[in-house]
């Protein structure tokens, strides 16, 4: 199945950068709430991120590894807070 591209409709794991959509991300979720497992990440099985510093932090590990993705989410994250400056930095790299 093609991902969709409206990102409403999709969910971007800030462990590995992959995106998924919302209801693949949704199944997840089902699964490891009946087996009773631990969050991980669908794709890398990295611990889920258990708050808004730890997603931030993963992404900013992401952004030193020069990922792409990564480093497009932090000029949206920027340019969404009106930080041009730094979403236009994070937008070039």
């Amino acid at each position: 199945l093609p991902i969709s591209l409206e990102i409403k409709k999709s969910t971007m794991m800030t462990c590995c950068s992959k995106v998924i959509c919302g209801g693949c991300y949704h199944s997840n979720e089902v699964r490891i709430f009946e087996e009773k497992l631990k969050s991980t990440c669908p794709f890398c099985r990295h611990p889920a991120p258990t708050s808004e510093e730890e997603n931030e932090e993963n992404i900013m590990k992401r952004v030193e590894l020069n990922d792409p993705a990564a480093t497009l989410q932090m000029s949206i994250r920027h340019n969404k807070a009106g930080d041009y400056d730094d979403a236009f930095r994070y937008a070039n790299k």
